[in-house]
């Protein structure tokens, strides 16, 4: 069982992206409802349900909790952790509900071979898929399988503060293997070299300069749209630690309208992630 002192600690950045999802989701419960379908909350990186916020020292509500909260609700939960103690911790939190599942194992396995394939659109079930991970531990066939499906509303932390940390650096050639291998795997392919890059004049010839934090993530934008498939991907939301982008927060869906729900949603936080 996870205590009180092993709560992760999230800062500001962190409490917005959950308003964001209670917004959200709440927003895209009602309208699933009203359309009579059957729409699944998944949360993969759901932690234990509960984080310590830097701020107040308080303890606060995580994603899974919110989505649980959610009016009119979901009819289905699938929350997915590596840490079997926060699993316990949630499951506890949750109460014994049989629409509440569980998984303590890697969601790059889960989602592709167990959740995904109950989300065919012929099944005429949607979803709303939270993938939120620390850093660079997601695959892209899970960003792909998702986008193929046609069924899923997805928001993805793009963690631009790891990639820089580990892999995308000023002199490619200092990156080791391990790094470039794990960036390749979140990305899909090797692509983002190219693209992470750009040809300068130096003065002794041409040079590689990295791009921005903002044209490396516009670059991933325009991949899911043109390589995963979703039809409507608007701009990323910067999550901000003081001035520095800890990661890109996107959203992306097939529907134009929950594409203007989040834009509206976007716009509201927009200028506040900055402590």
């Amino acid at each position: 069982m996870v205590s009180f002192s092993e709560f992760d600690e999230i800062g500001y950045w962190s409490e917005i992206k959950i308003d964001i999802i209670r917004d959200y989701a709440g927003a895209y419960s009602k309208i699933l409802t009203s359309k009579n379908l059957p729409h699944v909350y998944i949360d993969a990186f759901a932690g234990a349900g509960q984080h310590v916020s830097k701020q107040t020292g308080r303890v606060v509500p995580g994603t899974p909790k919110i989505a649980l909260d959610v009016q009119p609700p979901f009819r289905e939960y699938h929350f997915i952790d590596l840490n079997a103690a926060k699993m316990d911790h949630l499951q506890n939190l949750a109460g014994n509900k049989p629409n509440v599942h569980f998984y303590a194992a890697d969601c790059n396995d889960i989602l592709t071979d167990r959740i995904f394939p109950t989300l065919e659109y012929k099944s005429y079930r949607r979803a709303i898929c939270l993938l939120d991970p620390y850093g660079l531990h997601l695959n892209w066939n899970v960003i792909l399988h998702a986008g193929q499906l046609k069924t899923v509303d997805m928001f993805l932390n793009f963690p631009v503060m790891d990639i820089n940390r580990n892999a995308l650096w000023r002199n490619p050639d200092r990156v080791t293997a391990e790094q470039r291998a794990r960036l390749s795997s979140f990305w899909g392919d090797e692509s983002w070299r190219q693209v992470g890059y750009e040809q300068t004049m130096g003065l002794f010839g041409t040079m590689e300069e990295k791009v921005s934090n903002s044209e490396f993530a516009e670059a991933f934008r325009k991949r899911l749209v043109n390589v995963a498939g979703f039809a409507r991907v608007p701009e990323p939301l910067p999550m901000r630690n003081r001035n520095a982008v800890v990661y890109y927060l996107f959203f992306a869906s097939q529907v134009d309208v929950a594409e203007k729900i989040v834009v509206d949603i976007f716009n509201k936080y927009r200028n506040r992630g900055q402590a």
